[in-house]
């Protein structure tokens, strides 16, 4: 007999200008009132007015609205164990933060979630996982897709422009992450899902083809970042999202004295594994140039002994995760890479 596995995948999706407006329609049209709102600490005050009235014309009932200041397990939970019973919805307005804390409350909650991002910065608004800190420690917790993604363009496309190239730096990491997968595949055997990586695949390069900030530029970098978070839902890995390069940004995350944006380490350390695959290098360079991204990262460069270590300490961070960097010399070359390519040299200060 077959098997048929079922794949949670959003079932509203609103990628247009003045989503945020209609956010109350969207939840009245699928019956779910009363709700939740979780916000971003310091999000700007109209984005939250204009949700909370939208919630209001309606008819959805606003059980409250509770700020995120942090990403944690443990104040997710709190609020989870303190959530009404009879919230039908859990809508998450703003960045990361607040997105990962609301995804997680509805998915303890088994309530649908609403993802209501006012930026670009990675795929984690669609994504089957939660990025929160336990006891400090950041890690990614098994969570589930939200019911609905409404991602405005206007709002989107007006945030600040370190926010939009994190955003590219987390796009184009799926090239890298596609080939630690089918590298795995090879040297041990992991299954690869054809259909989730080409999903992943053809999502950047949709991008790649007109990388712009303007409302065709969000629509196409939110577009591939949702189907990037599909992805792994349907394969039930990050691997289609995930690879080499972001064992070194999660290394740097537990030893750099000042994490930067998770996008900014991963675009960086994607062009760095691009290099050692002898994959795409120059296709990613150029993009990374053409958006400013290069520009960016060496106006607040990094710190080129942090680096060394983090990609030493990088293969270890996921076990029995195969990627180019657990192929022998691979470390040595990334280290050298650091000084020896131009446009990595840039990026460090010491």
């Amino acid at each position: 007999m077959e098997l048929v596995t079922r794949v949670n995948i959003p079932s509203v999706v609103r990628v247009k200008p003045g989503a945020l407006d209609r956010l109350g329609l969207y939840l009245r049209r699928s019956g779910h009132s009363p709700a939740v709102l979780l916000s971003s600490q310091g999000l700007v005050p109209e984005y939250l007015e204009r949700a909370e009235r939208s919630l209001a014309e309606h008819g959805i009932e606003r059980l409250e609205t509770v700020e995120v200041a942090e990403a944690s397990f443990e104040f997710a939970s709190s609020l989870f164990t303190r959530l009404p019973g009879k919230a039908a919805a859990v809508v998450g307005l703003g960045g990361g933060k607040a997105l990962d804390v609301a995804k997680y409350v509805a998915f303890l909650a088994r309530r649908p979630y609403y993802a209501t991002p006012t930026s670009l910065s990675n795929d984690g608004f669609c994504s089957p996982q939660s990025s929160l800190t336990i006891a400090g420690r950041r890690r990614s917790l098994a969570a589930a897709l939200p019911h609905a993604v409404v991602l405005d363009l206007d709002v989107c496309g007006q945030a600040p422009r370190p926010l939009w190239l994190s955003g590219i730096g987390d796009l184009v990491c799926k090239l890298t992450a596609i080939f630690d997968w089918k590298l795995a595949f090879r040297r041990q055997g992991l299954p690869v899902n054809d259909f989730a990586a080409l999903l992943s695949d053809a999502t950047v390069y949709q991008f790649l083809a007109q990388p712009s900030f303007d409302r065709e530029g969000a629509r196409l970098l939110g577009t591939a970042l949702m189907l990037n978070g599909v992805a792994m839902e349907i394969c039930g890995s990050s691997r289609p999202a995930s690879g080499s390069e972001h064992l070194i940004s999660h290394a740097l995350d537990g030893i750099s004295k000042r994490p930067r944006l998770h996008g900014l380490q991963v675009g960086v350390a994607t062009y760095l594994v691009s290099l050692l695959q002898e994959n795409q290098s120059e296709r990613i360079g150029r993009v990374l140039d053409e958006t400013g991204f290069w520009e960016a990262v060496r106006s607040d460069p990094f710190s080129l002994a942090e680096w060394r270590q983090a990609i030493r300490l990088a293969p270890a961070i996921k076990e029995d995760f195969f990627t180019i960097l657990s192929e022998p010399g691979a470390l040595d070359e990334a280290e050298r890479l650091l000084t020896a390519d131009p446009r990595l040299r840039a990026c460090f200060a010491d």
